[in-house]
């Protein structure tokens, strides 16, 4: 008789077995007909030109996690719009509730500026401006 742990090795064998068995099926019965076009680095239809290792600027990976976080949260509500009647005001409110602090979160990041595409370039102050503002706060030191 097999314990708990000897199904659950069981099951990794046979997990282990299977995508083995996948791959090496997949690489008998594949086509092997490289191209040039095949073996491109293929991004959006777009022909790769120049070198694959420039800079992204991070606004891209903000406004995809931005976009990610909200979507995860508003595939919530799909539930609670076919539920909430059951609850009556009790659920019109939680729901309620869950799109205000929603509605905050879009609204910090607006005012934060991370969906500003082109953000405003900040210039440092020079020595001389920051004393001098410093002296019309505080006085001569």
């Amino acid at each position: 008789m097999l314990t708990e742990f000897g199904k659950v090795l069981i099951f990794i064998f046979l997990a282990i077995i299977f995508v083995a068995l996948a791959f090496i099926v997949n690489r008998l019965i594949r086509p092997a007909r490289p191209t040039r076009e095949k073996v491109l680095t293929y991004e959006c239809g777009e022909n790769p030109i120049g070198s694959p290792w420039i800079k992204f600027n991070v606004r891209f990976y903000v406004v995809a996690l931005i976009f990610l976080l909200f979507d995860v949260e508003i595939t919530l509500l799909i539930p609670w719009a076919l539920v909430y009647k059951e609850y009556g005001v009790y659920g019109f409110i939680v729901g309620f509730l869950f799109l205000f602090i929603l509605m905050l979160g879009m609204l910090y990041e607006w005012r934060k500026g991370d969906l500003d595409w082109v953000k405003p370039e900040v210039k440092p102050k020079d020595l001389k401006t920051v004393m001098e503002e410093f002296e019309k706060e505080y006085g001569k030191i």
